[in-house]
């Protein structure tokens, strides 16, 4: 696979497929620009090597056709200010006028098209739509790691109508990145496992157990580990039809030598409430009516002093509702722990999404060795499976 390092874009237009899939607020003011940050030295290296650029991405998951919430449009003036020039605009991705424009295009000009997702075929993985795109650059670029596990028409079906093809700075670190704690691990090795469902992550659990020496799990889905082994977990969140597959995992980590370590206690409430009323109880003895929102200080404890101890730390997932204050806690010790342990010299990968997002609430971003935008992709590239994304550039 090559990276944009292999090329000069000299007068030639870069199509790049970007991850601009970012929040914005009822008055269509983005609220959190990580995304657009991460593709600023991708972009930047082909102005600066004097081509020019054409972005697509996609935008929220528009249903029927444009919807002007979800209208690209909303992004230019931001744009602007980021490359410090005028951002051109399509309001159409395919088509005459937006073929003029991007036919147009002169060295250090950006043209941002309009949400390739107004279109079904753009999901669907439509050769046609492809092709159609495939029109508006000389070179083609992917740096939306984020969407590389879909087979859709820019993210990987696109790649066959151009010989000269690359990943840009965003892909290659993702990748990279990933590969340091699945190749190149150096132990002790901790992953720390949050959300909701083991089922989420159940593929990535298994591939983790043949790599890690610590197992950390916390979240809504320990729940589901505690009844499986007899415990009392209230109104918690809990899987019943994931019970054997608790027992199994725990099995298995016995077998390999792996320590999997639960979530002694919890922060319980009596209502899925910032202003619930809140106790501390043991895991497996949580009284009915309640329900664990977040690990407790003895969980937290433990778990910290494991991840101080590592040498590389793999986070996926909260330790509970940190979005809420009285549950934030557990996650903001565990995030500490990570922090602590990159200072003294351990890798750390936080693996995209509620992570991330945590990560950026404590203002730990920058604290971390690597923080993922990829979320889902990452997982996916983590549980062996080949991203298409990826594939195609190859």
């Amino acid at each position: 696979m090559k990276t944009i390092e292999d090329y000069s874009f000299e007068g030639q237009r870069a199509l790049i497929r970007v991850d601009f899939n970012v929040p914005l607020n009822a008055q269509f003011e983005i609220t959190d620009d990580t995304r657009i940050r991460a593709a600023i030295p991708t972009i930047s290296k082909i102005l600066d090597d004097g081509g020019a650029v054409v972005l697509m991405s996609h935008l929220g998951r528009p249903k029927e056709g444009p919807e002007a919430k979800f209208s690209l449009k909303h992004l230019v003036g931001h744009l602007g200010k980021v490359f410090d020039r005028e951002v051109k605009f399509a309001d159409d991705c395919i088509g005459e006028a937006a073929n003029k424009l991007s036919e147009n295009l002169e060295a250090g000009e950006i043209l941002l098209l309009e949400n390739l997702r107004f279109y079904k075929e753009e999901t669907k993985g439509d050769e046609n739509f492809a092709k159609a795109l495939a029109v508006h650059g000389d070179i083609y670029v992917n740096d939306a790691f984020g969407t590389a596990h879909r087979a859709h028409a820019s993210t990987s079906i696109i790649a066959q109508f151009f010989d000269q093809k690359a990943c840009g700075y965003v892909m290659q670190a993702e990748l990279d990145n990933a590969q340091k704690v699945l190749a190149n691990a150096k132990k002790p090795y901790t992953a720390i496992m949050g959300g909701a469902k083991i089922s989420d992550k159940i593929l990535i659990i298994e591939q983790l157990l043949n790599r890690v020496d610590n197992l950390i799990v916390g979240g809504g889905m320990s729940y589901t580990f505690f009844k499986a082994l007899g415990g009392n977990i209230g109104s918690s969140l809990c899987e019943n039809d994931k019970l054997d597959l608790a027992k199994e995992l725990i099995q298995k980590a016995k077998e390999l030598g792996v320590n999997l370590m639960l979530p002694i206690d919890s922060v319980i409430a009596d209502a899925f409430d910032n202003n619930a009323n809140i106790e501390v109880a043991m895991n497996y003895a949580i009284q009915d009516g309640w329900m664990g929102l977040d690990i407790g200080p003895q969980a937290a404890q433990v778990f910290a002093d494991a991840i101080k101890e590592s040498k590389t730390v793999l986070w996926n997932g909260p330790m509970g509702v940190f979005e809420m204050s009285n549950f934030a806690a557990g996650t903001q010790i565990v995030a500490e722990a990570i922090v602590e342990a990159t200072e003294n010299g351990a890798f750390s990968l936080i693996g995209g999404g509620d992570s991330a997002a945590a990560i950026n609430t404590f203002g730990f971003g920058d604290k971390v060795s690597y923080v993922s935008t990829g979320g889902g992709a990452l997982l996916e590239y983590m549980e062996g499976k080949t991203l298409p994304g990826v594939a195609a550039l190859a």
